[in-house]
């Protein structure tokens, strides 16, 4: 079995374990800035098998140029999409945090429409 059997190149951008839909970027974070080890990682990807793991790691060790600009990019797209986010919040979002104040002033928070919930629930597991 070669290395690059582990994986589904999806996209440049997109490389996931293979029958997973945890991306490598994902592994590799855990190894490379939380200094977690292939079991640790193991903890907070139960699905994944160590050997799926240490070929992720071995495949960065392998390509570690360009896993680097991989996991760049990634850290870059995730900053961006966060202070996108903080820009411009779902709606549900925007009356959550309107509750929260309400509450914090002692006020009683305005009421939300369940049906605001479900269309968010939907939108939100569409990613």
């Amino acid at each position: 079995m070669q290395l690059e059997d582990y994986f589904d190149f999806l996209a440049p951008n997109d490389i996931r374990i293979k029958n997973h839909r945890i991306g490598l970027e994902e592994v590799l974070y855990e190894f490379i800035h939380r200094a977690r080890t292939p079991e640790e990682i193991r903890q907070r990807f139960p699905t994944l098998t160590l050997e799926d793991i240490y070929a992720a790691i071995t495949y960065y060790l392998h390509n570690k140029q360009a896993m680097d600009a991989y996991i760049t990019d990634w850290l870059e797209y995730c900053n961006r999409a966060e202070r996108e986010q903080e820009l411009n919040p779902p709606p549900i979002v925007q009356k959550l945090r309107q509750a929260k104040a309400a509450i914090a002033r002692g006020e009683a928070p305005p009421k939300i429409d369940p049906s605001e919930l479900q269309d968010q629930i939907i939108y939100l597991s569409s990613f």
